[in-house]
């Protein structure tokens, strides 16, 4: 009797590890995110830090592109009303591996349907991918959108955007977690400058 339930609580200690291990290794932490007042406007600061899982490495690697997505709101508060939404962006970073050149291609794109914008190759996965965990100061607002002395209530997160995958995979998308790579809503508040 006593043998049993060492087994089996070792096999409920066991999966608990199991799940630890694997809801670390999944998604993406926001580990810096702040807004920076420029001459030109308002700029977002983050860095994330985050792991392609095994499958989405060799997805990569046979050139099927990832596509990254930031989304950043800032809403002022009012209370007769509802929130104020002042600012609505997104971002999406694409990470691409030429097979015949053998590098890797980090562009930032502006809709679904569009190319174009800043582009970047790398010799590895690693150099490509800190240039997406650590992006540069992201323009979010121009001068005017925010009003200087009010308080924004800032709501930020980066996902791996399905919506730009190919269709086989967007299906394959529901049952496989390595296709489900994201960040938890990151709120915090900033004072207009």
């Amino acid at each position: 009797m006593t043998a049993r339930f060492f087994r089996l609580l070792v096999c409920q200690l066991l999966l608990v590890f199991a799940c630890a291990s694997a809801q670390a290794a999944e998604g993406i932490e926001i580990t810096r995110a702040g807004i920076e007042a420029s001459d030109d406007g308002y700029r977002l600061a983050a860095n994330y830090s985050f792991e392609l899982p095994s499958g989405l490495e060799q997805a990569v690697m046979h050139g099927i592109p990832l596509h990254f997505t930031t989304e950043i709101e800032l809403t002022r508060p009012r209370w007769w009303w509802t929130d104020d939404k002042a600012v609505s962006k997104r971002r999406t970073v694409r990470l691409h591996y030429d097979l015949l050149t053998r590098q890797y291609t980090v562009q930032v794109i502006s809709g679904p349907q569009q190319s174009g914008g800043l582009q970047q190759s790398y010799q590895t996965l690693d150099e490509a991918l800190l240039s997406i965990r650590r992006p540069s100061r992201w323009l979010i607002a121009s001068r005017g959108e925010l009003k200087p002395g009010e308080v924004y209530n800032v709501t930020l997160r980066m996902f791996m955007d399905r919506d730009y995958l190919q269709k086989p995979l967007q299906v394959d998308a529901f049952n496989n977690s390595d296709l489900r790579l994201a960040s938890h809503k990151k709120t915090f508040t900033y004072r207009a400058e």
